[in-house]
């Protein structure tokens, strides 16, 4: 990897309106993680199908939490094992942070792995406001165990503050066959949730491999994939990381160390066993060979490694139309505004984090199609970009033209007109090429 210059500079990047101070020179990595159990002990409503609650604990859920010290900046990750949050809840929880840690929100990522069989946390946000869902949403918040996650979350991040040690960092690339394209097509031309073997895909795995300087033994791995954790479907009653979490509790005990799970473009990829009553029946075992091998043969193969490290941050605010009859929910105010032509708009945060001169990471509160993600991925400048889905709440399933043309359940549930794709990788793309690499 590139190595730094001895320089240090302060930039001010202004785009929409947002002034954000960076620099691209430090030294001194450091890096720790912890991971912290968030699991019920009693019956929850469970996020995800249709309004049920939790009888039992098949695998037990946590937030794993990475920080990263690059001499100048903090960064914190976490993935939390959790089906969806509320952008409102990331903006409680950032303002804690800023106001306890002074923890700038553009250098705390809250990620989920959007597990289907874990209890719902805080207020529904935009999904309360889509008749399909709102049946879901018909009973009172559960405060007590949203104050247990937030209250986890916090800890977590303090104890990943004290425990910062020296620290090598290395990125690579994995595949897996374990996903695949969920938007099953019938003779009609009709659009459902299933199978479709021959539609987009992304089986990529982004890993960035965080080890010890002390002896170079493993401190984490960041693993990225797209896919649904749906391999349990609505009759399974029973907490559960899904696949993801699966796999994650496989590597930890393969590899020693915690495994970050975040996941990717997943809005139309499904696991390759989906919607089964049991974790029997879904054959969820088999993710720990079919994802949790992958991982483990790419990062054995990831050889460079360096301690010379730089994080710069970057966001951009999307402002794009709202389906005009769609309504919003009180506790995303913030999130939508009338134009001067009195059209309702989104305003869709996005944030960057740009590691020395070949990693670039992005992340947007989205089921995003993964067409969308690839074709930015493809267009960027840097070797390796990952998109963090589900990050920092959610504000919809964002499909292609093509697939609103089409139908089917996720633009059904879009808050979005068809041109909001298009937007999206114009106005990413040229922020990589352009703010991101300058940095």
């Amino acid at each position: 990897m590139k190595t730094c210059s001895k320089l240090y500079i302060l930039l001010f990047v202004l785009f929409s309106g947002t002034l954000i101070p960076t620099r691209v020179y430090s030294q001194n990595f450091q890096a720790a993680a912890v991971k912290k159990d968030i699991t019920s002990e009693s019956s929850k409503y469970l996020l995800g199908y249709g309004p049920r609650k939790s009888t039992g604990v098949h695998d037990r859920i946590y937030h794993r939490i990475v920080a990263l010290n690059d001499g100048q900046s903090h960064f914190y990750l976490i993935s939390s094992e959790l089906g969806l949050i509320s952008p409102s809840l990331y903006d409680r929880v950032a303002d804690l942070l800023e106001e306890k840690y002074d923890i700038q929100p553009s250098n705390f990522w809250w990620s989920v792995t959007h597990t289907h069989s874990a209890p719902e946390v805080g207020p529904p946000g935009l999904p309360a406001v889509f008749s399909s869902l709102s049946e879901r949403y018909d009973h009172s918040i559960d405060t007590t165990y949203t104050n247990k996650v937030v209250n986890k979350l916090v800890e977590g991040i303090e104890e990943a503050k004290s425990e910062l040690q020296p620290a090598q960092l290395g990125v690579g690339w994995g595949y897996s066959q374990a996903n695949i394209n969920r938007r099953a097509r019938d003779a009609d031309g009709s659009i459902f949730l299933g199978m479709n073997p021959d539609g987009p895909i992304d089986r990529r795995i982004g890993i960035l491999k965080i080890t010890k300087e002390s002896d170079n033994s493993l401190l984490t791995l960041i693993a990225n994939y797209p896919i649904h954790g749906t391999v349990m479907g609505p009759g399974n009653t029973l907490i559960s990381g899904d696949a993801p979490g699966i796999v994650s509790k496989y590597l930890e005990k393969e590899l020693g160390a915690p495994i970050l799970f975040i996941n990717g473009a997943a809005g139309n990829i499904a696991p390759i066993y989906s919607v089964y009553p049991s974790p029997q029946a879904g054959h969820l075992s088999q993710f720990k060979v079919m994802l949790g091998d992958k991982i483990i043969k790419a990062q054995q193969q990831i050889a460079t490694e360096t301690n010379e490290v730089t994080l710069n941050f970057g966001k951009l605010m999307l402002r794009t139309p709202r389906r005009e009859e769609l309504g919003w929910p009180s506790d995303l105010y913030d999130y939508s505004y009338e134009n001067n032509a009195n059209q309702n708009m989104i305003k869709l945060p996005i944030q960057f984090l740009k590691i020395n001169e070949d990693i670039a990471i992005w992340n947007a509160p989205l089921e995003l199609f993964c067409e969308l993600s690839n074709e930015i991925r493809e267009k960027s400048p840097f070797p390796y970009t990952f998109y963090y889905g589900y990050t920092n709440g959610w504000l919809g399933y964002m499909p292609t033209k093509q697939a609103f043309e089409y139908g089917g359940y996720e633009p059904s549930v879009s808050p979005y007109i068809p041109s909001a794709g298009r937007e999206l990788i114009k106005a990413v793309s040229a922020y990589l090429r352009g703010e991101l690499k300058s940095k």
